[in-house]
């Protein structure tokens, strides 16, 4: 599983009902670019799509078993790698940091 993907599948996870073009805002990539990520989950079973009954155009996603168990297997090594890359740094960095990355975020909107 590639970043982005997992990227969509946290992002899918963390915001029910949400719509592609959010979630192409939300990880900062194209909207071509997440129906190509969405269609390789919904092949690999990651990611199950239902059409919406009034509106076919609205698609509704769903995380699969089977995309839950790998985000939560991967959850497990980023946790560990965070661990990892942050020996040494204390709270107070850390803190600075989220909150210069956040107005970077919010520049970008």
């Amino acid at each position: 599983m590639t970043i982005d993907q997992w990227l969509v599948i946290k992002c899918i996870l963390e915001n029910p009902g949400i719509i592609q073009q959010d979630i192409a805002q939300k990880v900062f990539k194209d909207q071509a670019s997440v129906t190509r990520i969405i269609a390789l989950l919904v092949e690999r079973k990651y990611l199950s799509r239902r059409h919406g009954r009034s509106d076919r155009r609205r698609v509704h996603l769903k995380v699969t078993e089977k995309g839950i168990k790998t985000i939560d297997a991967i959850q497990l090594v980023i946790l560990q790698n965070r661990e990892h890359a942050l020996v040494g740094v204390n709270e107070k960095e850390i803190l600075q940091t989220q909150k210069v990355l956040r107005k970077i975020s919010e520049n970008c909107e």
